[in-house]
């Protein structure tokens, strides 16, 4: 068999001084502490026998994914199936005064907690995550990759990964910025699950999406 490692790291912290969840939305950036985790990141793969590099179209992944780059010599290939998942919220604040949760035009779309229906649904987020990883696994094969990608497309797959139900609680997912989920696999199969957080431990901000997003 062949074991190969695939590393799916979140983006560092964005500059959002009006907590709004932003989704897909162009012009989010790191903040100068995002930068830092990026780099805390890169230096935490630093030695390690990283030939693959990969990342979601969203700038603030693709920032993220520089020092990376740097570290190991490699271009940093845009995979579209990384990009954050879909939200009908996107530019709003969710939680909190003025968020949308208290709107009662709002409340409809939190019908189906378990697609959600509020966004993307979880099922069609995991089958572009596996693809993508998949596709690093292949590139990679023998040695390890690196996604950088989004909190709730990485959740998805590592519950897959698990064995677990996609729906869940958002309040306790472990997915900290600039953390890793490491997939180790054997041939083509998940055979563990690994996880680091480089930069340390982050709130889990609920202003940023809705219950179960």
């Amino acid at each position: 068999m062949t074991r190969t490692t695939v590393h799916l790291l979140r983006h560092g912290e964005v500059f959002n001084p009006h907590k709004v969840l932003y989704g897909r939305l162009p012009g989010f950036r790191l903040s100068e502490a995002g930068e830092a985790m990026a780099e805390q990141a890169a230096g935490h793969l630093a030695g390690r026998d990283v030939t693959y590099l990969a990342s979601s179209p969203l700038e603030r992944a693709q920032q993220t994914a520089k020092p990376i780059a740097a570290e190991f010599g490699l271009d940093v290939v845009v995979d579209e199936d990384l990009i954050e998942a879909a939200n009908a919220f996107e530019g709003k604040r969710v939680a909190g005064r003025g968020g949308v949760l208290k709107h009662p035009n709002n409340w409809s779309k939190f019908r189906n907690p378990a697609r959600p229906s509020w966004g993307e649904p979880y099922s069609q987020i995991l089958q572009r995550m596996l693809a993508a990883a998949q596709r690093a696994r292949k590139q990679a094969e023998g040695h390890e990759a690196v996604c950088v990608s989004h909190q709730l497309p990485i959740v998805c797959l590592r519950r897959y990964a698990e064995g677990k139900r996609l729906l869940h609680d958002p309040r306790r997912r472990q997915c900290s910025l600039a953390s890793l989920t490491s997939l180790i696999f054997e041939d083509e199969r998940i055979v563990a699950v690994a996880y680091a957080e480089p930069a340390g431990a982050t709130p889990n901000r609920m202003e940023q999406q809705p219950p179960g997003a």
